[in-house]
This record gives structure tokens, sequence and C-alpha cells, in this order.
């Protein structure tokens, strides 16, 4: 099947959603292409901040999933031997809001949905982009389930499919990744009763451990542990190693000893950052993670993701309803956003580095 469109964008993440809608609203003409076969599958980087809160009020989207279920956390606390060190409140009335990704994307694409000139196609695997003799990119071919091969036809072609990119793969667009010196183990627990919804660091073995609180009664874990390390970490024995997290957070023991009781109920996190050497190339563009992967520090990603699809929006309504040129535009965005990724990559290599400083008497 072939289909002709103003925008095809691949990754129906935060990002790409977003835009799709954005786009859609102001009738130009998108097709949002998901390999997955649902939207909204669990994603770990559901962390909103202030700008991101902000965006999601700005085009209405915010109620829609406030009723559908997010947490907003009341502080952020450092802990050390089992107890609180110091605590930090926010001036905003919450240090940050867990927005679970499914009711983010369902409720962006409940309104998206409304407008004609959207298009969602899960299930879809790209498999080629397409050019003309001029070089520039035109489209793509993918395989959608119970349809096989399909081509769709585009003017401009966005890669959001995150942080290891179809797209950017190829359009042959190199990326510079940067080692911050270590992964990331994740689990999910039942928050213990009466848990004050929270962000909680504690500094184990000099490696930080982080608490985020989550809608629906959860505690999300994020245990930071040298880079590579892993392998050589499962074969040591558990207990030692998950006794750390007790001591560190007396009040999470009963649900640790029932919920986390092997190397099997941790996720392992490969942790890098990246910046793509070039975002725009011939009529396409990357955004989010296949342009600017970031670490979990600073819960950036998520954020960072939608301010991207917030500006492009808005600079492609001068493609579409003001006649400026294609390739000029995709520049501009460029130009805009990439400075400041890279400041925000130094920020969390700062941020990684002081961590230990909070644990320390003033």
């Amino acid at each position: 099947m072939n289909y002709r469109t103003d925008v095809c964008i691949i990754g129906a993440g935060p990002g790409g959603a977003l835009l799709a809608y954005l786009l859609a609203k102001q009738n130009i003409s998108t097709i949002l292409i998901e390999r997955s076969d649902t939207l909204g599958k669990e994603f770990r980087g559901e962390h909103l901040n202030e700008d991101g809160e902000m965006i999601l009020k700005k085009h209405h989207i915010f109620e829609e999933i406030e009723s559908l279920g997010l947490l907003r956390m009341s502080r952020v606390e450092y802990w050390k031997d089992g107890h609180i060190f110091k605590t930090i409140e926010s001036e905003l009335g919450h240090a940050g809001i867990h927005v679970p990704q499914q009711h983010l994307l369902q409720s962006i694409n409940n309104q998206a949905s409304i407008h004609p000139s959207y298009k969602l196609m899960l299930g879809t695997k790209v498999t080629e982009l397409t050019q003309n003799e001029k070089g520039q990119y035109t489209g793509i071919k993918a395989q959608q389930k119970g349809l096989g091969e399909i081509i769709v036809e585009s003017k401009i072609i966005i890669g959001a499919d995150g942080r290891y990119s179809t797209v950017r793969k190829l359009a042959h667009i190199k990326t510079n990744i940067h080692n911050h010196g270590y992964d990331l183990l994740w689990a999910k627990i039942p928050a213990p009763a009466n848990w004050e919804p929270s962000i909680k660091f504690a500094l184990v073995k000099q490696q930080q451990v982080a608490l985020f609180s989550q809608a629906k009664g959860f505690v999300q874990i994020g245990w930071n542990i040298e880079k590579g390390s892993y392998p050589a970490l499962r074969k040591q024995s558990f207990r030692p190693f998950i006794q750390r997290l007790i001591d560190a957070f007396p009040s999470l023991n009963l649900s640790i000893e029932r919920f986390i009781t092997s190397w099997s109920d941790f996720t392992l996190l490969s942790v890098q950052s990246s910046i793509s050497e070039v975002w725009s190339k011939h009529h396409l563009l990357l955004l989010g993670d296949a342009a600017h992967t970031m670490t979990p520090t600073g819960a950036f990603g998520l954020n960072e993701s939608l301010k991207d699809a917030d500006l492009l929006s808005d600079l492609l309504h001068q493609v579409f309803y003001q006649n400026k040129g294609i390739s000029e535009t995709l520049r501009q965005f460029e130009q805009k956003r990439k400075p400041k990724l890279i400041t925000l990559e130094r920020i969390q290599f700062q941020r990684e580095k002081e961590f230990s400083s909070h644990f320390i008497s003033s």
C-alpha cells in the first residue's frame, strides 16, 4: 500500500507523538509510525519537570493525563545511614511529577485522533529510506503486520525512534557516544503503607541510589554500578548486595524482601549520553533521543523531547503556511536546540561528579 503525507514521523514516544498531534492540529497531514503493536509500553524515564509540565498545559494535554493518573513528589531527600540527612523543598510545590507513559501517550493520541490529518500506524517497522535524484529523502518503506510492505511518500521525515534509532542508521548519521562511568540497575516495588511521594537519594559504596515515587503505589529504584561491572557482580552473593539497599532505606525492608529476591529482579540499563553529529540532513530530522540521548541524571530526557516537539511544530508551520524552505527550517531547529543539549550534557557530568558532596556536613 502507498501513502502520501506532509510529515512522516517514525517513533511514537512522547516527542514523536506530541509533534504528530501539534502538526495535525495545524492541518498538516502527518503519519506517525510505531514499531510496537501498542502505545505506551513501560518506560523508566517518566519524570516530568516544570518545562515538560508547562508544555503539556500549554497544549491542554495535562488535564486529561491528570484524570488518568499522575503523582506529584513532595520534595527531594538525601539519606545517610538509614536516616534523612538533608531535605530540599521545591518552590513549585512539588519536586517533579511521575507521569506513566501509557497515560501520557494515550492522552496525546486521544486528542490527535480528532484531527483527520493524523494517522497512526502501529506494528510497523521501517526498513528503508527513499531518496530522489537530488539526494533528498522523500519517504520510507516499512513492513506492517497484516499488510506486508507499505510505502509512505513524505515531504519531511522525522526520526523520533530513540537512542538506537533506525532512521539515524539508515541515514548514515554518526553519533558521538560519551561514557559516564556507570550503568544502572532498575527495579520497581510496591510502596510501603503511608509512603510519602518523594525523590530520595543515598550514597551506597560511593555509588548513587535513587528512589522515585510512582503513580499507582510503586517505588522505582535506580542503583548506579560501575560501568561494565554487572557480569562480575552477578557471580557474587546476592544477599550482601541487597542488604545495602535495606540499610540505606529501612522502611523498604518488607517490600524489598518480598519483591527483590535475586539478580533477575533487576533490569540493567547501559548508561551513556550522545549527541548526533548532525540532526538535519536532506529533508530528514532527528528528534529526542535519536538526536540527543541523555543519562537519567536530572531526568531531562522526557522533558527535552517535549521541548523539541513544541519548537519544531512552530517552525514547521512556517514551512507549510509561509513557504519557508524545508532544509533551512530543519537547520534552524538544530541550531536552536543543539547548543542547549550540549550544555545539559555537561550539567549531567557535573552533577554526577558532585553527587557525593550532598552527604558532607556543612
